[in-house]
């Protein structure tokens, strides 16, 4: 794949976009849990009504994750980003208009089909922009604002529902979000998309499709993003109430702690990969550069157990940020799945990886829930989630071979003015 001719600096520009849109889509989709106590007032609902309108958001988003993935591949990233964003942006802002718990579900429903775009999008974009030797610093620099987005909520939201009400807040955090269209449209190029240079119809493209999905890589790939996002769905539906009930925190306290864990979690994303693409550049192997900056941040998740066990609260806290320097295997991550991926379907083998992920994002609170009724304590839970990560290391080590593309054939068409306006 040849780079786009487009200057270093608008390169990076495109990259903290990527960061914004992914802070706001997380801080959008998480409103609903800070607002739940008040919308259960308002439309008295049930904790199965409550149970569904959370799940709502996830099965949608889950289910678009390879179909977008597709769509990324084939269509022109600059209109599919700004589509998908205006889709889950007036999602957000309508869901402040419901009259009823069944409008509720439909926002939610569509609130997770346009954030859809952000993983499979992102990490195509990267792909293209980036050279292999690059990719691990700006694919953890755009996810990063996923974590972000969890850090800002805590403090963001609790204050405008508190100020405004629930409805004004959806509206106004959905509404206000719209401009990030801007400067998206003005600095993105006009065309950046892979077109496959042997690929003489659509067909033959939707084959090698189908192909890529039955590659081994992929399911390495699949299988150990599904051990990482178990680790890392445990901590944020499950580590403020675990502060809260075992630790004996105040609910404030609680979230502060969290936050900072979230935070030190997304801080080491771009950290790890920067590390990665610095040696690859000095001459190492990327395969075992890659492979072992994950295996090392895996590793971390030994300090949840401990954090489980220690006596002291304050050393349970740093044994807590220690566990959260998982983070940095997240850019390098996403670069391996560049690195094996055909160039042509950078954006489904994504959505496939992140449907295994969020596959994990149902299991894992479930499984918690379980434990913790089943064995009476937070520590089995908390316990596997480490367990499971660790297997996460063997998919990455043994079913992901070489970081090397089946079929690097795709050039790029680049944009032809400076700002693609």
């Amino acid at each position: 794949m040849d780079l786009p001719a487009l200057s270093n600096k608008r390169r990076w520009s495109i990259v903290n976009l990527l960061f914004a849109a992914s802070l706001i889509n997380y801080l959008d989709r998480a409103t609903i849990s800070f607002a739940l106590p008040l919308i259960t007032r308002d439309f008295h609902l049930t904790s199965q009504g409550k149970g569904l309108l959370l799940s709502a958001f996830f099965w949608s988003y889950a289910l678009m994750q390879i179909p977008i993935g597709l769509c990324a591949d084939r269509l022109n990233l600059r209109w599919l980003y700004a589509g998908a964003f205006t889709i889950w942006s007036f999602a957000q802002g309508l869901t402040g208009l419901a009259g009823s718990l069944t409008t509720l579900l439909v926002f939610r429903i569509l609130l997770g089909v346009g954030e859809s775009i952000y993983l499979p999008g992102g990490t195509r974009i990267v792909s293209l922009l980036f050279s292999r030797k690059e990719r691990g610093l700006p694919s953890g620099l755009f996810d990063f604002g996923t974590r972000t987005g969890l850090v800002l909520e805590g403090i963001l939201v609790p204050w405008l529902l508190v100020g405004f009400g629930w409805r004004r807040t959806f509206v106004t955090l959905g509404f206000t979000a719209l401009l990030w269209l801007a400067p998206w449209l003005w600095i993105f190029p006009r065309r950046l998309q892979a077109v496959n240079a042997n690929a003489a119809s659509s067909g033959l493209a939707l084959g090698t499709v189908g192909r890529s999905m039955l590659n081994r890589n992929l399911l390495g790939i699949c299988l150990g993003f599904f051990c990482f996002d178990y680790y890392w769905y445990v901590l944020v539906t499950w580590l403020p109430d675990y502060l809260v009930t075992v630790r004996r925190l105040s609910i404030v306290q609680a979230g502060f702690y969290a936050s900072l864990a979230f935070f030190t979690f997304g801080i080491a994303e771009p950290i790890g990969g920067w590390l990665a693409d610095s040696l690859i550049r000095r001459g190492w192997d990327e395969t075992r550069t890659r492979k072992t900056i994950v295996a090392i941040a895996f590793g971390m998740g030994i300090f949840l157990i401990a954090a489980m066990r220690a006596a002291h609260i304050g050393v349970a806290i740093g044994l807590l940020i220690a566990a959260s320097l998982v983070g940095l295997a997240t850019g390098n991550l996403l670069a391996i799945l560049q690195s094996c991926a055909p160039g042509e379907v950078v954006g489904v083998w994504t959505g496939a990886e992140n449907f295994a992920g969020n596959l994990a994002g149902i299991i894992a609170p479930l499984a918690v829930g379980f434990l913790i009724t089943s064995r009476g304590s937070y520590v089995p839970g908390f316990d596997l989630a480490a367990i499971i990560l660790f297997l996460g290391v063997l998919a990455y080590w043994f079913v992901v071979g070489d970081l090397k593309p089946a079929a690097p054939n795709a050039r790029i068409v680049p944009s032809r003015s400076a700002h693609g306006v």
